[in-house]
């Protein structure tokens, strides 16, 4: 299918983007703009919208926790397709993972049954994290789709069983995307261990070696809008990484590099040392009600070693193919 056809396809269409104001939402928005989709964004009140300025942008007030406010907001609108790119990454109680990742979904799902039967296409965009430390054994093999999920995270879990109630209770056609370690612009989490660099620090966590996978923010929106139009893909879920493995030093050499650092100081953390920091961070975020990446909860996602996964089906069935190498995506990070 030529290029131009592709966005043909897509020209006049409808589309709703949850998660509009953050990053992979935002990123989503942009490529629907480009193939002249009608775009609607769910925003809350209190969003920041800062990368949502194009005029051609229309704005619905969402609330995820509430199944009659959502279904009152969509019952006049239509749309071809629905991504739900919005979820909680921290939290500063277990339940809150679950209200905003799994009872979010279900409500819009279910809003979307009400106003939207006739919709074609609900992608998903969950994680690799929803399967844990399954092949945590050396040498390290590739998470499959086969494999039985053993999230231990809060923020797994909870993707999980979002996942499931999908599969049990979703009649629309839905497609599922679990990205690994999404990194580009206007991601947070990442900048962090940029920001530790440019002061001339670099951590790292002690114990076995970790083979890391990555997946640049627009190889994530090619799989969604792939997944839009493929009827191999409908009940379907997909690893998306940019199908090679990394050292765990890799993302900060390539960090140095671009930041021009003579002089890094790296630090190799023992785990007990981590895990007592993300003890005190979780306690900060406690008495201040400020969110943390440093927490208890992502404890276990920065311990976990083993980040292969097999994307062969996302190529095989979606036609994804990734395009952007880490050392090229960190490039484009840290010069946009």
């Amino acid at each position: 299918m030529s290029k131009l056809l592709f966005l043909r396809i897509f020209a006049l269409m409808k589309i709703l983007v949850t998660g509009a104001t953050g990053f992979i939402g935002s990123f989503i928005v942009e490529e629907a703009l480009r193939r002249g989709m009608e775009v609607w964004a769910a925003v809350r009140s209190t969003s920041n919208t800062r990368y949502l300025q194009d005029e051609r942008i229309n704005k619905v007030e969402l609330d995820l926790s509430s199944l009659s406010q959502m279904t009152k907001a969509l019952s006049s609108l239509s749309f071809d397709y629905v991504v739900h790119a919005a979820g909680a990454t921290k939290a500063l109680r277990r339940d809150d993972f679950y209200k905003v990742n799994t009872e979010g979904a279900k409500n819009l799902v279910n809003a979307l049954k009400a106003t939207n039967p006739s919709l074609k296409r609900f992608v998903f965009i969950s994680s690799l994290s929803v399967f844990g430390p399954v092949r945590e054994q050396q040498p390290y093999s590739e998470i499959r789709e086969d494999d039985t999920p053993q999230p231990n995270t809060s923020y797994g879990m909870s993707k999980l069983a979002a996942e499931n109630w999908l599969k049990d209770n979703c009649t629309m056609p839905y497609t599922i995307l679990r990205p690994t370690g999404v990194y580009g612009p206007r991601e947070k989490d990442y900048m962090t261990m940029v920001d530790s660099i440019r002061r001339g620090v670099d951590v790292a966590i002690g114990g076995k070696p970790q083979e890391l996978t990555f997946v640049y923010v627009t190889d994530v929106v090619q799989a969604v809008f792939l997944a839009m139009k493929s009827p191999k893909s409908i009940g379907r879920a997909y690893f998306l990484s940019d199908g090679e493995v990394y050292s765990s030093r890799t993302f900060s050499d390539y960090i140095i590099e671009e930041l021009g650092k003579k002089r890094v100081l790296r630090l190799r953390l023992p785990r007990a040392i981590l895990r007592m920091a993300c003890a005190v961070s979780d306690v900060v975020m406690h008495v201040t009600g400020k969110l943390s990446t440093l927490n208890n909860d992502h404890y276990n996602i920065l311990c976990q070693c083993n980040w292969r996964c097999d994307i062969t089906p996302a190529i095989e069935e979606l036609g994804y193919q990734p395009q952007v190498k880490l050392r090229e995506g960190v490039r484009k990070m840290l010069g946009d």
